[in-house]
């Protein structure tokens, strides 16, 4: 495909099919992601690749804490802190805290593309259960074949960081190429447990966030496409002088 293409044809996919990816093409975006840029040339990220039952059974094991989860987020204080003592499985352990407070300035778009996915669904305001079963879909990769883990050095901080995130897109850019669909998803970083219990992972190593890789399904979900700001409202304005 031509560089402008792949920029205007990479999206964020919800829905695919269950179609494995190919070795052949699976291993040609790697190596082209492997080959992005960092600090130094450090490449101070790792990733796990989970497929078949391996997948399976990880996204069973995530359903069932995001089930668990759901009614605690609801839950007086009081239940929040009994499940902390017990140590509940259902907390997130994860390294870091994808579930964050915006600040002011940029909750209006994170509104903005919420609304306009779930209106692109025809899910309602109050329609509370449709709203949590788009939600646990995460934890099922959206039914993609393979989904891929991305773990930062805790040594280099932001930096780290920095280099995931141009690795991230250099390979959502080279999946598209290839012609598959890709979502990167926060969510996969909530718990680091049941990848503990399935790969090596080095100490020093954080658990980011999760990548879900396949074919595009032909649903409505994977016609969203949220507005982007303008470079206009990108620039910094030079001070008056």
């Amino acid at each position: 495909m031509e560089f402008i293409d792949v920029l205007n044809a990479r999206h964020s996919a919800r829905a695919f099919t269950s179609e494995p990816i190919p070795e052949d093409r699976l291993q040609r975006v790697l190596e082209r992601a492997a080959a992005s840029p960092s600090w130094s040339n450090t490449q101070p990220y790792q990733i796990a690749l989970a497929q078949g039952a391996e997948l399976k059974s990880l996204g069973d094991e995530l359903s069932e804490r995001f089930e668990r989860l759901a009614p605690l987020q609801r839950a007086p204080a009081w239940k929040k802190a009994l499940a902390a003592v017990r140590r509940s499985s259902a907390l997130p352990d994860g390294d870091f805290r994808p579930v964050i407070n915006y600040p002011d300035d940029l909750q209006p778009r994170r509104v903005a593309t919420g609304k306009g996915l779930y209106r692109h669904l025809g899910i309602g305001r109050d329609d509370k259960q449709a709203r949590h079963q788009q939600m646990a879909a995460n934890f099922r990769f959206f039914g993609a074949p393979t989904a891929l883990f991305l773990f930062v050095h805790k040594g280099l901080g932001v930096y780290s960081v920095l280099d995931a995130g141009i690795f991230l897109q250099t390979l959502m850019l080279a999946a598209t190429d290839e012609g598959l669909a890709s979502c990167a998803q926060g969510a996969l970083g909530l718990w680091r447990s049941p990848l503990e219990k399935r790969f090596r992972i080095p100490r020093h190593y954080q658990l980011l966030c999760g990548v879900s890789l396949g074919f595009a399904a032909d649903q409505p979900v994977n016609q969203f496409r949220p507005e982007k700001l303008p470079v206009s409202e990108l620039m910094i304005p030079r001070r008056a002088r």
